[in-house]
């Protein structure tokens, strides 16, 4: 679903406006945390609500980087031709980073499958190349990992068999031990001889007669 752009003028529903500043307020934080980690800034945001409720967020100290801005703008205060064309400078620098980061959603939404309409034969073939080599990436990726699962697998093979095979061992000299002292209790039975009758037992003076 192509997510169309927002048309900026007051929002007129009640409910609608409070919950679309709940949430641009909560990315616009989110936003000035994340700039001041990964660039390592001093950032401090001030937001309003129509209410006049207060949500504030600073990196290191509010009170202190307000005091930097406030000592900053009095020097600024002295215009002079230098600032101006170091001010024009910011400005365009800011308007190409600006068309960067358009041409950056515009190119995901593209990867994505979105908004393919507008694109050209050229355009396609090269979005067509550039999936084919994510794919190849992806692929050889997941059989490299795929390769290290197997020789995981077959290394604790080699382990388990290895230990089956010397507790086998121990088994087989265990049971060795124990086999003398078994043939020799055996012998000792054997040398004892019983006799067992079964029925009557006839007497001498019987048979005599």
């Amino acid at each position: 679903m192509v997510r169309g752009k927002v048309e900026l003028k007051r929002i007129e529903n009640t409910t609608s406006r409070q919950v679309t500043f709940t949430k641009r307020r909560n990315g616009l934080l989110k936003k000035a945390y994340e700039l001041s980690v990964l660039c390592d800034a001093e950032v401090a945001l001030i937001i309003f609500s129509q209410k006049g409720k207060l949500y504030e967020f600073s990196s290191s100290n509010m009170q202190k980087t307000i005091e930097k801005y406030r000592s900053d703008v009095k020097k600024d205060e002295i215009c002079t031709p230098e600032n101006e064309v170091h001010v024009q400078q910011l400005k365009q620098e800011a308007a190409a980073i600006q068309q960067q980061i358009e041409q950056l959603e515009i190119s995901q939404r593209r990867l994505l499958g979105q908004d393919l309409v507008s694109c050209s034969v050229e355009e396609l073939s090269h979005l067509d190349n550039k999936l084919e080599h994510t794919l190849r990436t992806i692929r050889a990726r997941k059989t490299q990992l795929f390769k290290e699962q197997v020789e995981k697998l077959k290394a604790k093979e080699r382990y388990l068999l290895e230990e089956n095979a010397r507790l086998c061992q121990e088994n087989t000299s265990l049971c060795q031990k124990k086999d003398p002292v078994i043939s020799n209790q055996s012998s000792q039975f054997s040398e004892v001889e019983t006799e067992l009758f079964v029925g009557l037992r006839v007497s001498q003076n019987s048979t005599n007669l």
